[in-house]
């Protein structure tokens, strides 16, 4: 560990765009203002080990179903996804079997007229 010792205002300067000042000193505590680029985030050590153990948590969970969110994905823009097909509760006539597409099997496209 590098140990520096810097006075009220005195600053160092990590790489080419960070800039650390020291703001002010009471007692035991130093207040210290950092500048950096957006892209690089900047927290106190708490809330860092805090985020690193939600990340952690969030990416032990359970896998997403990645083939409903591709089909989701695939709809055309403005189109809701289709229904999950439900069992039929009641008996299907056999005109009714023949005219209807099978579970989970497409409409058949619309002809012409």
């Amino acid at each position: 560990m590098l140990v520096l010792t810097r006075k009220r205002d005195e600053s160092i300067m990590i790489g080419d765009d960070v800039k650390i000042t020291v703001v002010d000193v009471r007692g035991d505590q130093v207040k210290l203002g950092i500048e950096a680029p957006r892209h690089i985030p900047v927290h106190r050590e708490e809330i860092y080990r805090e985020i690193q153990e939600e990340n952690r948590r969030a990416a032990l969970k359970d896998t997403p179903d990645l083939a409903a969110l591709e089909q989701v994905l695939k709809q055309p823009e403005g189109v809701s996804p289709a229904p999950r097909a439900q069992p039929r509760k009641s008996p299907v006539s056999k005109s009714d079997a023949e005219s209807a597409p099978a579970a989970g099997q497409p409409d058949p496209p619309e002809q012409n007229r």
